[in-house]
C-alpha cells in the first residue's frame, strides 16, 4: 500500500506546496492537499491543524507544512497528540529528523524554494527511523505527552 501524504501550507507557501504536491506523487505516494486552493490570506494555524490531524488519527501516514518561516507551523501542529513536527531548512536536517526522532511532519519555510524543499522531502520520505537508543527518547516524549495533554 503506497504512502499517504497531507501537505498544507498558508499563503505564503502557496507555490512549494503544489511543487511537493506533484513530487510527491511522481515518487509513487498518495498525496492529500490540505489547502489552502488560493492566494489569498490564508491563516497557518487552519492548515498545521488540518494536517497534524489527520496524521495524529492515522488518516494519512505523513505530513508536510509550508508557510513563511515554518515557526508557526511547527508549533500549531506539535499541539496534537502524536506529533514529531520537525522544522527543517537543509537535507542534513531533514535526515536526522527521521533518523533521530521519527518526525511525521515536515515543516519547512517558503525562503527554502522549490528546489530544496524537494530535495528536502525526498530524503525525509526514504529516510527510516533509525530506533535503538533514538526509541528511548521518544517513549520519553511520549510519557511527557500523555502527563500533559490528560
Amino acid at each position: 500500500m503506497a504512502i499517504k501524504v497531507i501537505i498544507g501550507s498558508d499563503h505564503r507557501g502557496l507555490s512549494i506546496k503544489a511543487a511537493l504536491k506533484e513530487f510527491v506523487q511522481g515518487l509513487g505516494m498518495v498525496v492529500e492537499d490540505a489547502g489552502p486552493f488560493t492566494d489569498g490570506s490564508a491563516d497557518y494555524p487552519e492548515f498545521a491543524a488540518k494536517v497534524a490531524r489527520a496524521v495524529s488519527s492515522g488518516a494519512c501516514d505523513r505530513g508536510m507544512l509550508i508557510c513563511g518561516s515554518g515557526i508557526g507551523m511547527s508549533m500549531t501542529a506539535n499541539k496534537f497528540k502524536g506529533i514529531r513536527a520537525a522544522l527543517c531548512h537543509d537535507g542534513q536536517t531533514a535526515k536526522m529528523c527521521r533518523l533521530h526522532n521519527d518526525a511525521n511532519v515536515l515543516v519547512m519555510g517558503e525562503s527554502v524554494g522549490i528546489e530544496l524543499a524537494c530535495q528536502m522531502a525526498r530524503i525525509w520520505l526514504e529516510t527510516p527511523f533509525e530506533g535503538g537508543r533514538h526509541q528511548q527518547r521518544l517513549d520519553m516524549i511520549a510519557a511527557i505527552e500523555k502527563e500533559n495533554f490528560k
